[in-house]
């Protein structure tokens, strides 16, 4: 009896040990290995160049309004006046301001920082400054944010040219061709071109 016994204990403890050498073979064949690399980056649209380009000033004015940039402006008039002959406030008047130096205005205490500035007030100089003045001329007294919309700017800008100024407007630039665009009227495609010059020849094999 007790080797019958004994004999049982042996088997089943011989059926555990081969399990546990099963598991452990198989755990050893099937296991999982980390890549080298955590996978391919996934470029990011926004951080890349997937920006949308900004309109040029010049084509935002063609389209700008000068009634709405009378509309913007009255966040400037608690500052500033327009009209001609009219008072300088905590800010100049800016009657005829456009195309003229910067510190134009007689009598008026322009910070060293804008009047350092080079050249005079063109529409891209005014909309950069409209933009944020403190970036234009880094120190400048102006405690003014700026306008963050392109359109406003170019609304107001075209409204203070009105106001004395009248300068010509800048030519709008052409839109750059995009990749797949139809060709303009009159003009055949490259490809067409091609493969109908290649098909000449046999053409003409064929009737010979």
């Amino acid at each position: 009896m007790d080797n019958r016994n004994n004999t049982i204990a042996g088997w089943v403890l011989f059926a555990g040990i081969c399990a546990l050498g099963l598991t452990i073979g198989s755990s050893m064949l099937f296991a999982g290995h980390a890549p080298e690399k955590p996978g391919y980056p996934i470029e990011d649209a926004e951080a890349g160049g997937g920006a949308a380009a900004a309109v040029p000033i010049a084509n935002l004015l063609a389209a700008a309004d000068p009634a709405k940039g009378e509309a913007v402006f009255a966040k400037c008039a608690a500052c500033h006046t327009i009209n001609s002959g009219g008072a300088n406030g905590i800010g100049p008047n800016l009657w005829a301001s456009m195309g003229k130096p910067h510190g134009h205005v007689p009598g008026f205490a322009y910070s060293e920082a804008l009047k350092s500035v080079p050249g005079n007030w063109t529409f891209e100089a005014m909309d950069a400054w409209l933009a944020s003045p403190r970036k234009y001329a880094p120190g400048t007294k102006m405690s003014f944010a700026g306008l963050s919309s392109a359109e406003d700017r170019a609304n107001l800008l075209l409204y203070l040219n009105s106001q004395g100024s009248n300068l010509p407007l800048p030519a709008p630039e052409a839109a750059p061709a995009t990749e797949g665009e139809a060709p303009a009227e009159g003009e055949a495609a490259p490809a067409a071109d091609d493969a109908a010059a290649a098909a000449a020849p046999a053409a003409e094999a064929t009737k010979q």
